[in-house]
C-alpha cells in the first residue's frame, strides 16, 4: 500500500522551487514533438523517459544548490480521458502512464531529496479543454466526474498531492478539489488570468478563490497562479483581498504576450531572465507567504535560476522568512 505525507515539510527550508515551463524546453530546446502539448507521450519510450528524468533532475540539482525544497510536478497535464483518447489510450494504458509519470519522480527524489532539500511529488492534472480558454465549461459535479479517475490513479502511485494546473474557470477547480476530497489527497489549485489580473471568463481572481472555498469548505491546500507574466496580475495582487492570503505559489511566463498573442506567435518569446526574477522578488515583497516558485511558457531552467537567486537573496530578507507551507489535512 502506498502511503501518502498529507503534510509538505514545513519551515525550513522556507522556498521551494518547482520546474519551468516544461513543454517548452521538450519542443524548443529538446528537439521532441508533443501532439497536443502531451509531455507524458514521452513515457512511450525508453529515451523519452530518460529526457524527462534529465529534465527534473536539473532542476533538483538547482534546488539542492540553494538550499531550497522542491515540488517535482507530474508530465501528466494532458493525461486525463479525453486527451488521452485523442492520442491512442484506453483507460487502462492512461492509468499507467499517469503512474509511469510519478515513477520517474520517484527516481529523482530518491537521488537529490534530503533534509534540507525535501521533495514533494505532485500529481499534475490539467484542464479538459484548452488551458487558454474556457472551452468544455462543465459544471462542478461534471468536472469532478471527468477528473476523478486520474486523481484516483494518483491515490495508487507515490504522488504526495495533485495539483490543478492552468485553470481558468471557477467549476472545474471546484471539480477537482472535490475529487481529490473525495480520493483523501491534498490538493493546490493554480489558475490562470489574463492581461488584466482577471481569469479569462472575467471573474476576479479573489471571487474564484472565494467561490471555490465556499463549494469545498476551504478543502485546497493553497493556491497559485500560472500562465500569465507577472505584469498581468502584480496589480490584482496588490488591491490586497483578503483571500490572496490563500496563495502560495506562482508559475509565470516569460513573455508578457496576452494569451491571443502567444496562441498567434510562431516564435518562442523566452523574455529576460533577470527582469522576471525581479519580478517575483517585487511582488513577495507584497506578498510574503509565498514559498513556491517555478516558470510556465517560455520559461526554462535560467529563468527558474533567477527567480530562485531573487526570492532567496539575503539583501531581501527572503532567507530569513519562515512561512509554513502546510498542506491541508485529510477530512
Amino acid at each position: 500500500m502506498v502511503r501518502h505525507r498529507h503534510s509538505l515539510p514545513q519551515a525550513s527550508p522556507p522556498v521551494f522551487l518547482t520546474d519551468g515551463g516544461i513543454e517548452t524546453t521538450l519542443i524548443f530546446h529538446e528537439g521532441w514533438e508533443l501532439p497536443d502539448f502531451a509531455a507524458f507521450e514521452l513515457l512511450r519510450t525508453e529515451a523519452g523517459t530518460e529526457t524527462l528524468r534529465r529534465y527534473y533532475s536539473r532542476y533538483a540539482e538547482m534546488a539542492v544548490r540553494h538550499g531550497a525544497g522542491l515540488v517535482l510536478e507530474s508530465a501528466t497535464w494532458r493525461a486525463s480521458e479525453d486527451w488521452g483518447r485523442r492520442l491512442g489510450y484506453t483507460a487502462g494504458t492512461l492509468a499507467a502512464a499517469n503512474r509511469a509519470a510519478i515513477a520517474v519522480l520517484e527516481e529523482v527524489r530518491a537521488e537529490f531529496g534530503s533534509a534540507r532539500t525535501p521533495v514533494v511529488i505532485s500529481g499534475c492534472v490539467g484542464p479538459r479543454g484548452d488551458g487558454y480558454v474556457p472551452s468544455l465549461v462543465m459544471s462542478a459535479v461534471e468536472a469532478e466526474r471527468y477528473h476523478d479517475a486520474q486523481v484516483a490513479t494518483f491515490t495508487t502511485s507515490a504522488a504526495d498531492m495533485v495539483t490543478a494546473i492552468t485553470m481558468n474557470y471557477e467549476a472545474e477547480a471546484i471539480g477537482i478539489a472535490r475529487a481529490a476530497r473525495h480520493a483523501g489527497m491534498p490538493v493546490a489549485i493554480s489558475f490562470t488570468v489574463e492581461t488584466d489580473g482577471h481569469l479569462p471568463t472575467g471573474q476576479t481572481l479573489a471571487a474564484a478563490i472565494r467561490a471555490v472555498d465556499a463549494a469545498t469548505d476551504g478543502y485546497v491546500s493553497y493556491y497559485m497562479i500560472n500562465c500569465a507574466h507577472p505584469s498581468h496580475f502584480e496589480g490584482e495582487l496588490r488591491s490586497g483581498a483578503p483571500e490572496f492570503a490563500r496563495i502560495r505559489g506562482l508559475r509565470a511566463n516569460a513573455s508578457s504576450k496576452s494569451h491571443a498573442e502567444l496562441n498567434e506567435s510562431l516564435e518562442l518569446d523566452s523574455g529576460d531572465p533577470e527582469a522576471l526574477g525581479a519580478e517575483y522578488a517585487r511582488i513577495c515583497e507584497v506578498m510574503p507567504q509565498l514559498s513556491i516558485f517555478g516558470g510556465c511558457c517560455g520559461t526554462d531552467h535560467r529563468h527558474v535560476e533567477r527567480i530562485a537567486e531573487a526570492v532567496m537573496r539575503d539583501d531581501g530578507g527572503r532567507a530569513r522568512l519562515r512561512t509554513p507551507l502546510g498542506i491541508a489535512q485529510v477530512r
